[in-house]
């Protein structure tokens, strides 16, 4: 799920819509509705974004401090004009990427992935795993993962399911997480137990290429990409 985040609604249902096309959740929200949404939301609702975009809105100094205190999603601004002094100004805020508007949602997304390339790496730079599931290759871009460097197709659902759990490799995730990343926090007309539907599947076809199951399954608990 994306969060869109601009004073004119234009915009928002503008990216909202572009998202859509991509097979990709996202809501649009003006400034105060995100503050007051960022403050008061579940980890779990927070835990379903995969990047925040920051539109024209008077909070925007304000906003890349709060959320880096509820989330870990990449952040990125969106300019009217390119200008120095505006850029560097945000990435001073903490805004992790900048992009001049009118820009596509396919490059907004290989950007976000970038942004969570450098934090992994970051965080991994100190540790060492025997890495089974290494012949797996998922993009984040849209694109179908690889196995073997052979292409899996995989329906939008599950391609997205595979896509939130690599990215939270090793950390578990309960069934609200998965259903709030892939359909959006904000969804009511889609039961959370479809979820479990969709992993049966790709777990069995995982198996079925990697000969064993690189998602692991707790009762209650959620489920966790493991190597």
């Amino acid at each position: 799920m994306y969060v869109i985040v601009d004073e004119r609604p234009i915009v928002t249902d503008g990216y909202v819509a572009n998202f859509s096309r991509e097979g990709i959740t996202s809501v649009g929200l003006l400034g105060d509705d995100f503050e007051d949404w960022l403050q008061t939301a579940p980890a779990t609702d927070l835990d379903a974004v995969q990047g925040f975009l920051l539109g024209d809105c008077e909070q925007r100094p304000d906003l890349p401090e709060l959320i880096h205190k509820r989330s870990r999603a990449p952040i990125i601004a969106m300019i009217e004009t390119r200008c120095l002094t505006e850029t560097l100004n945000l990435f001073g805020a903490g805004i992790d990427d900048v992009v001049r508007k009118p820009v596509h949602v396919r490059e907004i997304l290989a950007r976000t992935e970038a942004v969570w390339r450098r934090s992994q790496r970051e965080a991994a730079k100190d540790t060492t795993v025997i890495d089974r599931s290494a012949r797996l290759k998922v993009y984040f871009d849209g694109r179908d993962p690889d196995i073997d460097g052979e292409k899996m197709t995989l329906p939008r659902r599950e391609r997205q399911i595979l896509e939130f759990l690599v990215r939270n490799r090793g950390r578990r995730m309960t069934k609200e997480q998965v259903f709030n990343a892939v359909y959006g926090a904000f969804t009511s007309d889609v039961d959370e137990s479809v979820i479990e539907g969709h992993i049966s599947k790709l777990r069995k076809k995982l198996r079925q290429k990697l000969s064993f199951d690189p998602i692991e399954v707790r009762r209650y608990l959620g489920y966790a990409f493991v190597n």
